[in-house]
C-alpha cells in the first residue's frame, strides 16, 4: 500500500473574527499548508474540504485559483475535517494523485448550535422538547459515566484547567487565558454536572492539510510526517448518542470511538502504548475524560488517578490536546479534525514552541467524535520512525 506523508500543514487563527468570512479563513489556511509544503495551488492534483455553515469549499477555487482540479464537498458532522483528510489519503493511496489536499473551515454565531431535529431524521416533537439542546445531552452522558466509575467533579474541573492553560501556550487558539480549577468549577452551571467553562463554544477557524505520495514528498524541501492510518465508523446498535440519547439493548453501550480508534491501531499495526501525544475530542471536559478509556489509553475509572497526577499534561506521559482542545480553540466544526492532526505534525516535528512535548515524541494520534454518533482517527508518525 502507498505510504501517504503529511507534507504541509496550515492554520488559521480561532475563536471571534468579525472582520473576517469562514472562507476567508480557510483561504488562509489553504494559503499556509501550502507554503509549509513548499508548493504553489498549481501543484495540487485533487482537493477535498468541508464546512458546516460556512460555505461550500469546492468554491474556495474562486480565492485560490481556477486550475480545473476536482474538487469534493464533505459534510459529516464533527468528522468533517477528519473526512475529507480520508478521501484525501484514499486518493493517493489508489494512484489518483500524487498531491492532495483537505481543508475544513467553520463560522457560527454565537449562543448554542441550533440545530433542526428534521434534519437529522427526527420527528419535530424532538426539538419542541429540548432534546436537540446538545449541552443536555454531553452532562445526561457524563453524569451516568461518572456514577458508574467513580470520576469526581473536581476531574472535570482539571480537564478544563489543563486546556486553558495549554491554549495560554498557542498563539493560535481562542481562549488564552489561564483558568484555575476552582474559578471553572464554581462557574455557573449548564447541565449538571458541567459549568460553563466546561465547554468550548461554537467557534471561528480553518484547517488545511497538503498529502503527498511517497515519491511526491521526496521532491519536496519539506519536513514530512507519515499519515500511518486513518479510520472512520458510524454508531452500532446499543450506542448512546448526541440526538439518540436512549440506550437500547442489553449490556455496556458500543462505543463509535472505541470502534474508530481500535480500526485505526488496527491499520497502523501499533497500539495506544505507543503513541506519544494525543489529540482527544473535548467538546466538554467529560469527552475528553470517557474518550480517554474509549480510545484505549486507561481503563475505565483510572482516568481520577491519571488527570490528578498531571499525566495528561504536556510534560506527563500521556499529553492530552497540547493545543488546548475544542475547550480553549473553539468548535468550527468544519476545522476541528484538522486542527488536530496540525497540531499532531507542529508536535511531531518539534515545532511546538512552550507547548513542545519533551522528548522527542515519535507517534502521535487523532480523535473526533460528533453527532449523531460518528468518529474519526488518525495516528501519525515521524519519517524516521518507520
Amino acid at each position: 500500500m502507498t505510504r501517504v506523508q503529511i507534507v504541509g500543514a496550515g492554520l488559521s487563527r480561532f475563536g471571534r473574527q468579525p472582520d473576517k468570512t469562514g472562507r476567508q479563513l480557510a483561504v488562509e489556511a489553504i494559503h499556509a499548508a501550502l507554503a509549509d509544503a513548499g508548493i504553489g495551488w498549481d501543484d495540487v492534483q485533487i482537493a477535498f474540504g468541508g464546512s458546516d455553515s460556512a460555505g461550500l469549499a469546492d468554491t474556495l477555487v474562486n480565492e485560490i485559483g481556477l486550475t480545473g482540479i476536482p474538487f469534493t464537498n464533505v459534510k459529516n458532522g464533527c468528522a468533517t475535517g477528519g473526512s475529507a483528510l480520508v478521501c484525501a489519503i484514499n486518493a493517493i493511496r489508489s494512484g489518483a494523485a500524487d498531491i492532495a489536499l483537505a481543508v475544513g473551515f467553520d463560522k457560527h454565531p454565537r449562543g448554542a448550535f441550533d440545530p433542526r431535529p428534521e434534519d437529522w431524521g427526527l420527528p419535530t416533537g424532538y426539538g419542541e422538547a429540548g432534546l436537540m439542546v446538545t449541552t443536555q445531552f454531553f452532562g445526561i452522558k457524563i453524569a451516568r459515566y461518572m456514577r458508574e466509575h467513580g470520576i469526581s467533579s473536581r476531574t472535570l474541573a482539571l480537564v478544563a484547567e489543563k486546556a486553558y492553560r495549554n491554549g495560554s501556550l498557542n498563539p493560535n487558539a481562542w481562549r488564552r487565558e489561564p483558568l484555575s480549577a476552582d474559578e471553572i468549577a464554581n462557574a455557573d452551571m449548564v447541565n449538571d454536572p458541567l459549568t460553563r467553562y466546561m465547554f468550548c463554544s461554537p467557534g471561528e477557524g480553518g484547517a488545511a492539510i497538503v498529502l503527498a505520495s511517497e515519491k511526491a514528498a521526496a521532491r519536496l524541501d519539506s519536513q514530512p510526517v507519515t499519515l500511518v492510518a486513518a479510520a472512520t465508523r458510524t454508531r452500532r446498535f446499543g450506542s448512546f448518542e448526541v440526538f439518540a440519547p436512549a440506550i437500547q439493548g442489553t449490556g455496556t453501550p458500543s462505543s463509535v470511538s472505541a470502534d474508530a480508534a481500535q480500526a485505526v491501531f488496527e491499520a497502523a499495526g501499533v497500539g495506544p502504548e505507543d503513541m506519544d501525544v494525543l489529540q482527544l475530542q473535548d467538546t466538554e471536559s467529560g469527552a475528553e475524560i470517557m474518550h480517554m478509556a474509549e480510545c484505549g489509553f486507561c481503563e475505565h475509572g483510572e482516568q481520577e488517578k491519571l488527570i490528578s497526577a498531571g499525566e495528561t499534561a504536556i510534560g506527563g506521559r500521556m499529553p492530552v490536546n497540547t493545543d488546548g482542545g475544542c475547550i480553549a480553540n473553539g468548535e468550527p466544526i468544519g476545522a476541528s479534525g484538522l486542527r488536530q492532526v496540525y497540531e499532531i505534525v507542529t508536535q511531531l516535528r518539534g515545532r511546538a514552541g512552550d507547548r513542545q512535548v519533551p522528548n522527542e515524541p515519535r507517534f502521535g494520534f487523532t480523535h473526533v467524535y460528533g453527532a449523531p454518533g460518528i468518529s474519526a482517527c488518525t495516528v501519525l508518525a515521524t519519517q524516521e520512525t518507520l
